[in-house]
């Protein structure tokens, strides 16, 4: 039966359901919000310092090696770690998911599975969660809701396993690729590079965050696109403070010239930041559990229903 459409009335006096939005704010700031992101490129491309950028606090260490007789990583490793930020009031539970070993070794084959099968195992951890008979009121969210994926600066262009590896990673995570350390390579060259990257990206199908949904007004699918023409990103992060005109900022200073990382001109850090945290924070969130967790619950349910289906058969014969 059709829902018939509910006709708009103006109350005759002040009712007072419009400070709904202040309840909610209220009990969301007092049990705070979750973010997860995972961190996924050769070792050596800036991975740590990046995100400590980006949260302007000094949240992980670096994996690589830094001595001649520390052991080169065999395999992809998972190293999660969880912070708690508070910013104006507002308490951000960050957990940030380190992959040291990826794309380092000679032979690479399936050196990404690691990664996805981490990804899945925390859809998999929320799922028995829900499907108990007494679910926690507030399940914790282990789910990752960013890829921040790091290239290489080659000024060339993707390779095969960059290409492979994001594709795998699109279907079931909120891919963003960045160029890391885009300092090395020229404004011309950086623009170019950057063209090249999202030629290959159309041409292999690989289908990256933002996407569009119907729910989406005007502003959100123009802020939307803007995005995807800047993708992806040539960052430079740094934890170090350098004075430029009398100013203390964040950069990376060399014999010719400091690069400021909240400059535009030199980089595109604040883009990045802005995207991750000031206008899409939200919408990655949103976006985990009603794009690609909601694949993988049916996927399994799916599967669940079909043995269930399977067992009396099995048993009438």
């Amino acid at each position: 039966m059709a829902t018939p459409t509910a006709e708009e009335i103006r109350a005759n006096s002040y009712v007072g359901f419009d400070t709904i939005t202040s309840q909610i704010e209220h009990k969301l700031l007092k049990r705070g919000f979750q973010f997860n992101i995972i961190v996924a490129g050769q070792t050596g491309l800036g991975k740590s310092t990046l995100i400590n950028t980006i949260f302007a606090s000094h949240l992980i260490d670096s994996k690589g090696r830094l001595e001649p007789d520390e052991p080169v990583r065999q395999t992809t490793e998972i190293h999660p770690v969880s912070h708690v930020i508070v910013e104006n009031g507002v308490r951000l539970r960050l957990n940030i998911v380190d992959t040291p070993g990826y794309g380092d070794q000679i032979n690479n084959e399936n050196c990404w599975d690691p990664i996805v099968k981490y990804i899945k195992d925390q859809h998999s951890a929320y799922l028995r969660k829900e499907l108990t008979a007494q679910r926690e009121r507030h399940i914790q969210d282990t789910r990752i809701h960013c890829c921040l994926f790091f290239i290489n600066p080659t000024g060339h262009s993707l390779r095969p396993i960059d290409i492979i590896v994001m594709k795998k990673l699109s279907e079931v995570v909120n891919v963003v690729p960045v160029i890391a350390k885009s300092d090395s390579l020229t404004l011309e060259e950086r623009e170019a590079f950057k063209q090249r990257i999202r030629d290959e990206l159309v041409y292999n199908n690989i289908r990256l965050y933002p996407f569009d949904t119907e729910e989406n007004d005007e502003e959100e699918v123009q802020l939307n696109e803007t995005i995807r023409s800047m993708i992806p990103f040539a960052v430079v992060g740094s934890e170090r403070t350098v004075i430029i005109d009398g100013k203390s900022v964040r950069g990376r200073k060399n014999r010719w010239g400091v690069v400021n990382v909240e400059d535009e001109r030199h980089c595109e850090f604040v883009h990045l930041r802005d995207f991750l945290t000031r206008s899409h924070l939200q919408d990655l969130i949103e976006t985990t559990a009603q794009i690609h967790y909601e694949a993988f619950r049916s996927k399994q349910l799916l599967a669940l229903k079909e043995q269930t289906n399977a067992r009396p058969s099995a048993a009438a014969q």
